[in-house]
């Protein structure tokens, strides 16, 4: 294991005191070279990697806050490959829990492990009100991979490095900035990168689309343009988050299409960006079906959106499946966010090895 080093909360408390500039910001980035490390443990038993199909599921699990519930989920749906967003490490509002080490522990599979964000505060304001008088131990928010093969490696992505969490002006300081995490593993007798990908929330589809860019290359650096399945919350709108909270505009926008916020992909540059990449998203996802839990507000009358994907390149995907994201045993709500899944399996143009025969 290659643990990432914590961030003392003296020093946190002496970030707050200064100017909370861009250049201030970036100098951060720069200073703290763990925001391009990546924690890995590998899984207690490395299995078999060379199957036919592997099952991939993608969860924005909103800071993990209940890990047991977590746990029955994620143990019904029995995958292979777990690509999660919103992670905590040490905050106060999910109990100081590395989310993803005791995730992956109770799952009895390895993850890897990388900063988002170094949160500076207790989070919003709802958590703020909750944790008021406690400290974050770490101070951590990031993505993980859980898997059951030791992956050939994994690197963090940073899409953007705006610093638009670092004022307060969106309602906590962080420094950092939205990542995707990647993993390689050596499936169908090649490579397969797998992203954990979350994209910046408070922006508009413009920018959404020049952070999957980012994305995009990376994987073609890093996996040789080779398969690859992308997942996680890309927040498709299908405007901006300013649009998102005017409520007339969005009224307007509704009565034009009543069914955008379900199926945004005229709306959002990043579709096209990614068929010019050579990814699938139809095959990948259950489409005109909501992933997002919670409406927006009740005096809106907005449905709930999509804005949680798979985008697959150089593979068979099938079976896509939207999982409520409640506890099996006590059905409570476990994020904001539901589970999406896919299996993924070799293409049937790509060489049959005699070791893939047997299936999964």
């Amino acid at each position: 294991m290659n643990p990432l080093p914590i961030v003392p909360i003296e020093r946190r408390r002496r970030i707050l005191d200064l100017p909370a500039t861009l250049a201030v910001h970036e100098r951060l980035l720069a200073e703290m070279p763990f925001f391009t490390q990546v924690e890995v443990e590998p899984p207690p038993v490395d299995t078999d990697p060379m199957r036919s199909k592997y099952r991939v599921v993608a969860w924005n699990a909103e800071r993990c806050r209940r890990i047991d519930g977590a746990v029955r989920l994620l143990q019904k749906q029995n995958p292979d490959v777990v690509l999660m967003t919103e992670m905590d490490w040490g905050m106060a509002r999910s109990s100081q829990f590395h989310t993803a080490q005791a995730l992956a522990g109770r799952l009895h599979y390895g993850y890897a492990f990388a900063i988002e964000f170094l949160e500076l505060g207790l989070g919003d304001m709802e958590e703020r009100r909750l944790c008021e008088g406690r400290d974050n131990l770490v101070g951590y928010h990031g993505a993980a991979v859980l898997f059951r093969s030791l992956p050939l490696e994994t690197r963090v992505v940073r899409l953007e490095r705006a610093g638009g969490w670092f004022d307060g002006g969106r309602g906590e300081r962080r420094v950092g900035g939205r990542i995707a995490l990647l993993a390689r593993f050596p499936l169908f007798g090649e490579p397969v990168t797998f992203a954990a990908v979350h994209l910046e929330s408070d922006t508009d589809a413009e920018d959404r689309c020049a952070q999957m860019r980012v994305l995009f290359d990376a994987i073609e650096s890093y996996g040789a343009g080779g398969p690859a399945l992308i997942g996680g919350d890309l927040n498709t709108f299908s405007m901006s988050h300013a649009e998102l909270e005017d409520e007339v505009f969005l009224r307007r926008a509704m009565r034009q299409d009543p069914y955008r916020l379900l199926n945004p992909v005229a709306f959002e540059p990043l579709f096209a960006l990614a068929d010019s990449y050579g990814y699938v998203w139809d095959s990948a996802n259950l489409m005109n079906v909501p992933t997002q839990r919670l409406s927006r507000t009740a005096s809106t009358g907005v449905r709930r959106m999509k804005i949680d994907w798979f985008l697959a390149r150089g593979l068979e995907v099938s079976l896509p499946e939207i999982i409520e994201a409640v506890d099996p045993h006590d059905g409570r709500d476990l994020s904001d966010h539901e589970a999406i899944a896919v299996t993924v399996e070799r293409p049937e143009s790509a060489p049959r090895l005699a070791s893939q025969d047997t299936g999964s």
